[in-house]
């Protein structure tokens, strides 16, 4: 048997960021060889990984990251929200926004295949579940392109639980354009205005107001007012020119940038876990499945 060093577990550690025992152990089995314990720790890991595979990750974080007239935003998901604090995870998350702003991929498929510090994204995030416990999956994201007039603006709330990316025409200032990303990430708007409300889902809202009013009993032509009157309030609801800045609500989104003589062109909004359904464990039966694995 090979003589094995704390100096050369601790290496291994630092290397691998397993356990002290995990690192020994995988050292004694390859005689000492480095490059061979590497190698056999994530073989294992990824077998790890396997059997995370079917484990719900609804928590985790959102970022963005800006390179040139290219910026992206992705959500990287994790099982439980310890894992947003976690430093290692935390930077797994700036790296495939970087990674993906830099190459613009035109799919997940493309995007896996992205190279970073530690081989490649699907490597990294495959390294990431060995090393932290829980299984850790890249969910989603979006490339963003603008020109040298324009300016993207990008805000985190809490970290990344929510991350925006906006673009606004007519300006290299990126304040006014982080203005409207910290908006978007409190109000929540669907569209910029309302030529991008899809027609069928007017119709349909506009034929539950119609309902409504009619319960109420109001003649016919008072029916059609008031349907119209609050078929554009929920306009102005969703738009995101039409809602009170929310910075200064005597004034709305649309004044406000028309005030720094921009437009807004798109934003995107990521709310981590949003849409993904969350699995509702007994805490006694998890921590059995734990100590059973």
């Amino acid at each position: 048997m090979a003589n094995i060093s704390a100096k050369l577990v601790k290496e291994l550690r630092d290397k691998t960021g397993v356990g002290m025992m995990d690192a020994k152990k995988a050292l004694v089995e390859v005689e000492g060889d480095m490059e061979k314990a590497v190698d056999s720790l994530r073989e294992k890991g990824m077998a790890k990984a396997a059997k995370k595979s079917d484990r719900v990750a609804a928590e985790g974080l959102a970022s963005v990251a800006v390179a040139g007239n290219t910026a992206a935003i992705v959500e990287v998901n994790s099982e439980t929200d310890f894992v947003s604090k976690n430093e290692k995870f935390q930077n797994l998350v700036k790296e495939i926004a970087e990674v993906v702003a830099k190459n613009k991929p035109a799919d997940m498929d493309e995007a896996m295949k992205l190279k970073t510090s530690n081989g490649n994204i699907e490597a990294a995030l495959i390294e990431a579940t060995q090393v932290i416990g829980e299984k850790i999956s890249f969910r989603r994201f979006e490339v963003l392109e603008k020109t040298d007039n324009a300016a993207f603006g990008s805000y985190l709330h809490m970290g990344g639980s929510i991350a925006v990316l906006s673009v606004v025409n007519g300006t290299t200032d990126e304040s006014v354009a982080k203005n409207i990303a910290m908006h978007v990430a409190a109000i929540n708007p669907r569209y910029i205005d309302e030529s991008q409300i899809p027609q069928d889902e007017l119709e349909h809202e506009k034929s539950i107001l119609t309902e409504q009013a009619q319960h109420e009993g109001k003649p016919e032509k008072i029916v059609e007012k008031m349907v119209e009157g609050r078929l554009n309030k929920y306009k102005a609801e969703i738009c995101l020119v039409d809602q009170p800045y929310v910075k200064d609500p005597d004034m709305t989104v649309e004044k406000y940038v028309s005030g720094q003589n921009a437009t807004v062109n798109t934003f995107v909004r990521y709310e981590v876990g949003e849409g993904i359904e969350k699995k509702e464990e007994n805490f006694a039966d998890e921590v059995k499945s734990q100590a059973n694995q």
